[in-house]
């Protein structure tokens, strides 16, 4: 049985987002190299299809993280037979009387799909421990319980990736108030918006315990600095293409800019936004 991974201790913390401090890409080069990493994402489900693979992609983050950006970018020349967005709402009545794990086991792929889900059980160890929608036992219950249930996909032969989004305290604040104020984003409006800057510090905190805690080295976590969102999307995809075994895919275009992508194993202390 596997265990969860400590973070690693740096000997000289690097600044939380030396990423944002880069020139960013301009919008045509961004779609230069998007179009390019789409058509290889497509030769991976072209092969999942073809060999009857099961792939689930988790995105985690902070609330304004970018994580439907991403998705919406990884989904878009895809199949959307195959291919599965998964954002669950607020559980039912029925769902907090079940087995927790219930609700999203029954929107794992099945032979020949990949799902992304926006969001997924570890909303337990973030947003219903910090707003107090799980009590501690609910929460150590699901430390308790991950583990396995990982463990079990993996050996099911699931392609598990698990990404966190982090951006920094400022970046967070700018992209709740577009949501404000952009006609068009309304819809990510939600009331637990005005609790994730005042609770920073707790979001913070249970972060970098659940990083820590389910850290396996059969699902591991990739953190992503996303402050700026252009090349976290970028090389997100570029990690996707890096860690799904495909022989047709162009292996120079997997190769993620390690100042934005961080294998959390190999983080270390204030490396993210604290």
């Amino acid at each position: 049985m596997f265990g969860a991974r400590p973070l690693i201790a740096a000997k000289e913390p690097e600044s939380n987002m030396s990423s944002s401090q880069k020139k960013k890409i301009s919008k045509s080069e961004y779609k230069q190299q998007l179009r390019a990493l789409q058509i290889e994402l497509v030769k991976i489900q072209r092969q999942v299809i073809a060999h009857g693979e099961r792939v689930l992609i988790i995105f985690e983050g902070r609330d304004a993280a970018g994580k439907d950006g991403v998705i919406k970018r990884v989904r878009e020349h895809m199949s959307p037979r195959e291919t599965r967005v998964v954002a669950l709402g607020k559980p039912s009545d029925r769902d907090a009387r079940s087995w927790y794990f219930r609700r999203y086991s029954e929107q794992l792929p099945a032979d020949e799909e990949i799902a992304l889900f926006n969001r997924s059980w570890y909303n337990r160890a973030g947003v219903e421990r910090v707003m107090g929608f799980a009590g501690k036992e609910e929460v150590a219950g699901f430390f308790a319980d991950v583990a396995q249930f990982e463990e079990m996909l993996a050996r099911d032969g699931t392609t598990l990736l698990k990404y966190y989004l982090d951006i920094d305290r400022k970046e967070q604040a700018t992209r709740l108030e577009a949501r404000r104020t952009d006609p068009l984003k309304q819809w990510k409006i939600s009331p637990i918006d005005a609790a994730a800057l005042e609770k920073w510090n707790d979001y913070s905190k249970a972060r970098d315990e659940m990083l820590t805690r389910t850290d396996f080295a059969y699902a591991p976590w990739i953190a992503v600095r996303a402050n700026d969102k252009r090349a976290a999307r970028l090389n997100i995809i570029r990690h996707m293409l890096q860690s799904i075994a495909c022989p047709a895919v162009d292996r120079r275009l997997a190769r993620p800019d390690p100042s934005v992508i961080l294998p959390v194993a190999e983080l270390g202390i204030g490396r993210l936004a604290p």
